[in-house]
């Protein structure tokens, strides 16, 4: 059973839809009391690092859910603002991130100065793999993704990136440390090639 974490961020039914369609049981979950019946969570997230974090916090959810994690190794997969709430700070504000990747989230800037910069990051954009991993199963650096971001998550160990992509600077865009996984793009926009990285999760790894 897949548990899409319900703290009030993030396009959940969206998500639900997609598995519905693939015949994958998948369920949001409010409570940390259901926990022990989902075999692997995704924590969704829209809008700003710190108000993500709060509302997560408030849930009540973030305390058993490190215990799923960490301790029961469950695997994780954070979209968007929930992927970089895994690591330990942002530029976009003063809360203090999970810490279970280690990263800080910095603004896209452009490389040269002398671009003008244009955030957010907007639109349809490729990736390019680092790594191949399983949940990249039938993903190559030809596949778009949909993103919708200011803010990119900058890992403190090499071999968290698992694939980059380019706007102004290049960027990760999916991070990997042993069961946790996050990505930068919005699969649940993303049409064919985000509905293959949910049944990726959900199958693959």
């Amino acid at each position: 059973m897949i548990g899409i974490l319900n703290y009030g961020l993030g396009n959940i039914s969206a998500i639900i839809n997609i598995y519905e369609k693939l015949n994958i049981p998948a369920v949001a979950v409010v409570d940390s009391k259901d926990f022990d019946n989902i075999n692997k969570f995704i924590l969704p997230g829209v809008g700003s690092f710190d108000q993500a974090l709060r509302l997560f916090r408030s849930s009540g959810m973030h305390i058993e859910l490190e215990n799923q994690i960490l301790k029961k190794k469950k695997l994780l997969l954070g979209i968007c603002v929930g992927m970089q709430i895994l690591g330990n700070n942002s530029e976009e504000g003063k809360e203090v991130g999970l810490g279970w990747i280690e990263g800080d989230i910095k603004k896209i800037s452009p490389a040269k100065k002398k671009v003008s910069v244009r955030v957010p990051h907007m639109g349809w954009n490729n990736i390019l793999i680092k790594k191949k991993i399983n949940l990249l199963d039938k993903i190559d650096s030809k596949s778009y993704f949909y993103f919708l971001h200011s803010y990119h998550f900058c890992c403190k160990k090499k071999n968290n990136v698992i694939a980059e992509t380019n706007y102004l600077q290049n960027f990760t865009s999916i991070i990997s440390s042993d069961n946790i996984y996050g990505i930068q793009f919005h699969p649940e926009k993303s049409h064919d090639q985000g509905e293959q990285i949910l049944k990726n999760f959900a199958l693959n790894v």
